[in-house]
């Protein structure tokens, strides 16, 4: 059996975006660009990248793992889970 890597890991599982209330909000002017920075490293599912001098965000595909919740201090950052019936659904093991 061939063994997966993580994007494609990531490409099995299914996504249910709810473009009306996202699960995560951002609030760029509280929080720090340095914060965001350690986001973009540490995002397992990287919705956090850099592009060129500003960092882009999609809560799309996010894993709900709450890594950047616990990275920010500044409480620049509103972290709920997604209401009933979206998120993520992994689909892997």
């Amino acid at each position: 059996m061939k063994k997966l890597s993580i994007e494609e890991r990531l490409g099995i599982d299914k996504f249910a975006v709810d473009d009306g209330m996202p699960h995560i909000v951002i609030d760029k002017e509280i929080c720090a660009k340095s914060a965001l920075e350690a986001c973009v490293r540490a995002c397992p599912a990287g919705c956090y990248v850099k592009d060129g001098a500003e960092i882009r965000f999609d809560y799309a595909g996010c894993l709900e793992c709450g890594t950047c919740r616990v990275l920010c201090q500044s409480k620049g950052l509103k972290w709920e889970y997604p209401r009933g019936t979206f998120g993520v659904e992994f689909r892997y093991g």
